[in-house]
């Protein structure tokens, strides 16, 4: 509940983050030297991760070929570890490209990896107009980090 309804940071938090002496504060799980991996603040469900460019862009032709194929690879890989460690029924994986198209952060372009399970829909969100994570943002780190830091390997 501490950040519901927090203020949204000031910057971007692509470019910030990765940079916080505190990985854990600021909920980064891994860098590449081509990606940042990020547990979502505001998450759609209970493992919801984030792959996003080093590069401070919204546009994915300005990522040259090394820096797409890098952030690719990172992508895949975090993908694979978020199956391994949730074992979810299946994953969304999605950019959302600029604000029309609902994107938070609508000036670094950033994958979402979202978990799901049959059933993991119910009335919460519809009538309460809220989402159930079962587990703490911390915690989820302290689970997820050790995990995500084979990708600085890769």
């Amino acid at each position: 509940m501490a950040y519901i309804g927090a203020p949204k940071p000031p910057g971007c938090i692509f470019c910030t983050n990765p940079a916080a002496a505190d990985r854990r504060v600021a909920l980064v799980l891994a860098m590449t030297p081509h990606a940042a991996v990020m547990l979502n603040r505001y998450p759609y469900g209970n493992g919801h991760v984030m792959v996003a460019p080093r590069l401070h862009t919204a546009d994915l032709g300005a990522l040259d070929a090394a820096a797409h194929a890098g952030l690719s690879e990172t992508l895949r890989h975090a993908v694979g570890l978020v199956q391994e460690i949730f074992h979810p029924d299946g994953m969304n994986v999605g950019m959302n490209l600029g604000a029309a198209a609902g994107a938070g952060f609508a000036d670094h372009l950033h994958w979402h990896l979202v978990p799901r399970w049959i059933g993991d829909t119910n009335f919460m969100p519809v009538i309460g107009e809220t989402g159930c994570l079962p587990e703490h943002l911390d915690a989820l780190w302290a689970r997820l980090a050790p995990r995500f830091a084979a990708l600085e390997e890769i």
